[in-house]
């Protein structure tokens, strides 16, 4: 789910989504070999936010979400649920579909943390913008089911150029 216009409180929550989103890898015996298809099921999940997100589906992304959900932007602040929901679906955002790298996934019983990195373009109140960051989404399970409860988000600065 924390993007990287400074000068933007606003945009800023939006990209902590970044989402957001997150896909997995099993890693080190954390996640059990016969955990496969949970890190599936986990990995599926976290493409479909993260494209929910990308096209502005409202319900989808609610739908992922816990209703106790939190999140913590590179810039240190906290928005529930319904905030981050409307700085994603606000009309002056535009995200680019994006990608993830360096997934990774860790299972303890009922909570799993998805992390990874993420680079993002698109458009903020028509301005082209460029973010990356390192995020970690953790989701609980619920009544048979898998929701976000958080996001936290880390800015990574953009490289300096090389001469």
């Amino acid at each position: 789910m924390a993007l990287i216009l400074a000068s933007s409180r606003s945009l800023s929550r939006m990209a902590r989504v970044g989402a957001l989103g997150a896909a997995l890898l099993a890693a080190n015996g954390r996640v059990q070999a016969d955990d496969s298809a949970l890190v599936a099921q986990l990995r599926a999940q976290a493409d479909r936010w993260d494209k929910a997100i990308v096209r502005k589906d409202r319900a989808a992304v609610e739908a992922n979400m816990a209703e106790d959900f939190r999140n913590i932007d590179g810039s240190g602040e906290v928005a529930g649920k319904a905030a981050f929901v409307d700085d994603l679906m606000s009309a002056d955002l535009q995200i680019d579909p994006y990608t993830v790298e360096d997934f990774d996934v860790r299972v303890y019983g009922d909570v799993a943390l998805l992390s990874g990195r993420t680079r993002m373009t698109g458009r903020y109140n028509g301005k082209p913008f460029t973010s990356q960051y390192r995020y970690i989404d953790i989701y609980v399970k619920r009544g048979g089911q898998w929701k976000i409860v958080s996001v936290q988000i880390s800015r990574i600065p953009p490289e300096a150029p090389k001469s």
